[in-house]
């Protein structure tokens, strides 16, 4: 319903400071169109492709493309998605935004606004991107609107803490409770996620105490960007 999964849009107010935080985990640049007037760049560790947009608006928000959209925004009223936001003039780049029941931001754009990672693309300092985990105390509603787009649920996973996923061929997306953690999140699993923590602590790159509890620090850690 919504399209492919293209990138997890945050808005920063200083770009420079947040593309030096995932240079250090790794991620590498992706060349950008024209399409935004505000300063906009993208890295990506092969998996996942992370938008940082200079501006002011919603963040973050998961975007997806969806071509000739403006041709299907009747279709999505008519499923019961209706957006908030709309941007589709004759001479506008195509876009519009809506929200899940548990006011997770979605964009739908008319056509990429970068070019794709390469299949040898080198992978980060994280680990395997397993999914983006967003908060909800309604986990049944927003169930239930992910899987009229199209998602499907799958067995509720306790790595690294209880998660409803839900997934689609491009994104998984997983629900936890807002006393584990309080924002959304990017996860990443690694067999050898010890190793891995001291690789980064090498590089001074230190988790934050804010640890969801009961998750053992040795093998766990929550790293905070600075947007």
């Amino acid at each position: 319903m919504f399209g492919r999964f293209l990138e997890v849009s945050l808005s920063t107010s200083d770009i420079g400071a947040s593309v030096k935080f995932y240079e250090r985990l790794g991620f590498t640049h992706l060349t950008t169109g024209d399409t935004w007037h505000h300063p906009y760049g993208v890295l990506s560790d092969g998996r996942l492709c992370v938008g940082l947009h200079q501006r002011n608006g919603p963040a973050p928000l998961l975007s997806f493309v969806r071509p000739e959209l403006a041709r299907h925004v009747h279709e999505l009223r008519a499923a019961g998605f209706e957006p908030h936001y709309t941007r589709l003039g004759d001479d506008d780049f195509h876009e519009l935004q809506l929200h899940d029941p548990a006011g997770l931001s979605i964009a739908l754009l008319e056509a990429r606004t970068f070019s794709p990672p390469r299949g040898d693309h080198a992978p980060s300092l994280c680990g395997w991107f397993s999914g983006y985990s967003a908060p909800t105390l309604d986990t049944d509603t927003v169930r239930a609107f992910w899987e009229h787009a199209g998602f499907i649920a799958l067995e509720t996973v306790d790595d690294p803490f209880a998660q409803l996923a839900l997934t689609s061929d491009t994104l998984t997306l997983t629900l936890h409770r807002p006393r584990m953690l309080e924002s959304s999140a990017l996860l990443f699993t690694d067999p050898q996620m010890p190793e891995r923590l001291e690789r980064l602590a090498a590089l001074g790159i230190h988790g934050s105490e804010n640890l969801p509890r009961g998750l053992d620090r040795r093998a766990n850690a929550l790293l905070e960007a600075p947007e």
